[in-house]
């Protein structure tokens, strides 16, 4: 059952105009020995805004993973591009947000955005595709048909 998109946890998809907007606090464990956020972790930071996205449109990780509704497959990141433009700190409140900039018949687009107030730290840009039996494969259509839903264009096949 998909979690509720109100809930303070998952994040909360308006329309694909507003972006999925997930605020997460900077801890210790975040930083490096300076209190500034360590690169690393802002890939933990987007990987959590990719999925509450996914949650948003009743698309679990557990779920998949399990078959529901097709054979078990999951996601993987195929490419990503990232522009570091600013540091967050600890203690820092950052939102990431997620929006889909397309979708293909094996990869979805997603542009993302980590802020600190009105203040852009970060950009990326994240393809990920469906695998499923350790091969790349088309994204089932009922993930499709949950893309649909909000209107973005899909590229034809």
């Amino acid at each position: 059952m998909p979690s509720d998109p109100n809930d303070e946890t998952s994040g909360e998809l308006v329309s694909v105009s507003a972006p999925l907007r997930l605020c997460i606090r900077v801890y210790y464990e975040d930083t490096d020995f300076s209190g500034v956020v360590y690169h690393a972790s802002y890939l933990r930071f987007l990987e959590r805004g990719r999925t509450e996205f996914l949650r948003a449109l009743g698309i679990e990780h557990k779920v998949i993973f399990a078959g529901g509704g097709t054979e078990g497959f999951h996601f993987v990141v195929r490419a990503m591009t990232i522009d570091f433009l600013r540091p967050a700190l600890m203690d820092d409140e950052i939102c990431v947000e997620t929006i889909t900039a397309e979708v293909g018949g094996a990869s979805i687009e997603m542009a993302q955005k980590i802020l600190r107030g009105q203040e852009v730290l970060l950009t990326a840009k994240v393809r990920i595709a469906v695998v499923a039996g350790g091969r790349a494969r088309r994204i089932p259509q009922e993930i499709l048909a949950k893309f649909k839903r909000l209107s973005i264009t899909i590229k034809p096949m």
